[in-house]
């Protein structure tokens, strides 16, 4: 089967990988989003796709827009069976979807029709689900809403975070897809239409998502907490300076000195416990505090913060 590759980070890195492995499949190009400043000192770097694919010595191509004339032209001229698409991280206009014999064939980071959108894994980690996995899809004009072809499903670790479900997933795909594209050519396979009624989204992540509202549950607290690492993270403000903060709950009637459940404490109000620090979060729950980090400075213990900070009965995060 005859391949055009078009993906862009890390995400889409081990299935390419894997079908450059095996030999009934021929990558015939790699599409990749052009080169983007990076880092502090904003230097021009290539996409985890295509150090992948220059290493592998593949032809490939950095449209600016994959809508442009030329981009439609470069697709017929390399006349591939099908097109993988994986985070490549433009919409494809529906004008390309009939150029491969079989389509364009997405891997999808959630269970779908569960989590449509940019940001599937961060999601579910933040609403607290407890299992998600990958989906094959043929794409078409909507966002995410194409026939569903493969799935695979694995639960969430309870304390897993965002960047390590992405490795897991992304592994779990490799060889989906690899099962996926050979089922399709083999005519062995029955796209599903998906139910659009069951459908939840997940948009990009916006730096407000990461904003701590202590009127929230510690344990909703805590998924943002995995959910939304590593941007835009979890912050609050402390003495009006905005910082970051990294802890985990624990179960009521931690210690004698913890506030009594209906003593009208605030939620965000701080208070210590021999050289542990906690935070007073909403239903009555508590966040022990892990980490933080102010604005400016590095990242330091909660025992080296509330040491550092002197702080004062009734103090609270997010009280600016």
């Amino acid at each position: 089967m005859r391949i055009v590759f078009c993906g862009t980070p890390q995400f889409a890195v081990p299935t390419l990988k894997h079908l450059l492995a095996q030999p009934d499949f021929e990558i015939a190009g790699v599409i990749t989003q052009p080169d983007r400043p990076r880092g502090r000192g904003q230097e021009l770097s290539f996409s985890p796709v295509k150090q992948v694919a220059k290493a592998a010595h593949l032809p490939v191509h950095q449209p600016e827009k994959i809508r442009a004339p030329g981009a439609q032209e470069l697709l017929k001229q390399l006349s591939p069976d099908c097109v993988v698409i994986i985070a490549y991280g433009q919409i494809i206009p529906a004008g390309l979807l009939s150029i491969p014999t079989y389509g364009w064939i997405n891997l999808h980071a959630s269970l779908l029709p569960k989590y449509r959108g940019a940001a599937p894994i961060n999601w579910a980690i933040v609403n607290g689900e407890t299992r998600t996995g990958v989906t094959t899809i043929q794409i078409d004009a909507g966002m995410d809403t194409g026939d569903m072809l493969l799935q695979r499903e694995i639960e969430i670790g309870p304390t897993e975070t965002a960047p390590e479900l992405v490795l897991r997933l992304s592994e779990l795909g490799a060889p989906l897809m690899a099962e996926t594209l050979r089922r399709l050519g083999a005519g062995t396979i029955v796209p599903r239409a998906q139910n659009h009624a069951e459908a939840s989204y997940a948009p990009m992540l916006k730096k407000e998502d990461g904003r701590i509202d202590w009127n929230r549950s510690a344990g909703e607290i805590y998924n943002r907490m995995r959910g939304l690492a590593p941007w835009p993270g979890t912050y609050t403000t402390f003495r009006g300076q905005a910082c970051h903060v990294l802890g985990e709950p624990v179960s009521k009637g931690v210690g004698a000195t913890l506030p009594p459940s209906g003593a009208g404490v605030a939620p965000g109000t701080l208070f210590g416990e021999k050289n542990e620090l906690f935070v007073m979060c909403g239903d009555a729950t508590v966040l022990r505090v892990v980490a933080v980090k102010v604005e400016g400075r590095k990242q330091v213990s909660a025992s080296e913060f509330a040491n550092g900070a002197r702080l004062k009965a009734g103090e609270r995060f997010g009280n600016t």
